[in-house]
């Protein structure tokens, strides 16, 4: 069943890419269609250049370069999981008539692989974190892929991301580059100033409290940035599944280090983290539920986190929130004592 399984899912994707590539002019061809341009997308009805975006974190940053001179739009919105992601029909539709498409790479839209790897051999199409030095990069060993790729975490890091998005932009629309050049400078120096705040933030709080417990391991960057212990149940991947070993190693760790906090995330079920919360009170210590912190995807727009530097900060804020409580000894129906 599973090799049947794999087999139907390749065959899909196989699909789904040669109809990408059919309504894609060939390199060098002399396609002359109304609304077709350099990149090979179809220019919208306003002229303006039409980047697709997988993610709205990289969507977020895009529109902070273009501004209003671009059209801008994301595959995945608020709560959606990367990991787990599946193109729709209407996703192709608009893969077909982007004249850019950014991803973040490193593996983060596994669903998608193969297809966004087949249109970059046709049309612009950038994975904007696969720009970052592979030695300033996180391995991951739970996955296909060599690297951790939740590398949005850690601000300075990111600025590779940004700047590969801003080259890409240039490239597609080089008569709007002072314009992109602008933006991007203000942006930049933006990130520097809230990666130096972040990092004072975090500093604040007693090192034996920066203990972040989340479902999967999506937080590893922003730990090293930053100055926190991570630990997630499941591995870099919501693919991944958690077991009873698993669990109770992870109940062992809070109990003993008296963690008085455990996060849940916007894009994953909180299930898991709910299931450790229960098996630590029945060991004698009441961990709270600390918040719920965006992992791989914004929170809706206009929320605190709805921006990409809105989501760092409001992501420390949870954080530090939690972590500065006490936690305690569990109810007195349990009788007995941490262990």
């Amino acid at each position: 069943m599973i090799r049947r399984t794999f087999s139907l899912a390749a065959l899909l994707i196989a699909a789904m890419a040669m109809a990408l590539l059919a309504g894609c002019p060939q390199k060098g061809s002399k396609d002359t269609q109304s609304g077709s341009n350099a990149t090979g997308g179809t220019a919208s009805s306003s002229g303006k250049l039409k980047v697709l975006c997988t993610t709205g974190i990289i969507a977020d940053c895009t529109r902070r370069i273009c501004g209003e001179l671009c059209e801008v739009d994301a595959l995945m919105g608020p709560g959606v999981d990367p990991h787990l992601y599946k193109a729709r029909e209407s996703d192709l539709t608009a893969l077909n008539s982007a004249d850019l498409i950014l991803y973040n790479g490193l593996h983060l839209e596994a669903k998608l692989a193969d297809v966004l790897e087949q249109l970059g051999r046709q049309r612009s199409c950038v994975a904007v974190a696969e720009t970052i030095p592979a030695e300033r990069l996180l391995g991951a060993s739970d996955t296909g892929g060599a690297y951790d790729p939740h590398v949005w975490f850690d601000a300075k890091l990111w600025q590779y991301a940004v700047e590969a998005i801003y080259s890409a932009l240039v490239k597609a629309d080089p008569g709007n580059s002072e314009a992109y050049a602008k933006n991007y400078g203000d942006f930049q120096a933006e990130l520097a100033a809230l990666d130096a705040s972040l990092l004072q933030s975090a500093q604040a709080l007693d090192p034996q409290r920066r203990v972040i417990i989340t479902s999967h391991d999506a937080f590893r960057y922003f730990g090293r940035a930053y100055g926190f212990e991570v630990r997630g149940l499941q591995g870099i991947s919501t693919q991944t599944e958690a077991g009873t070993a698993d669990v109770q190693e992870l109940v062992g760790f809070v109990v003993q280090r008296r963690i008085p906090a455990l996060f849940i995330e916007s894009s994953v079920p909180h299930r898991s983290i709910e299931a450790v919360q229960e098996a630590c009170r029945a060991r004698g210590w009441d961990v709270a539920i600390g918040g719920e912190l965006l992992s791989d995807a914004l929170g809706s727009p206009g929320s605190p986190g709805g921006t990409y530097t809105g989501m760092l900060q409001y992501n420390m804020d949870t954080v530090l929130h939690a972590l500065a409580g006490q936690g305690g000894p569990a109810e007195a129906e349990h009788g007995q004592t941490p262990r």
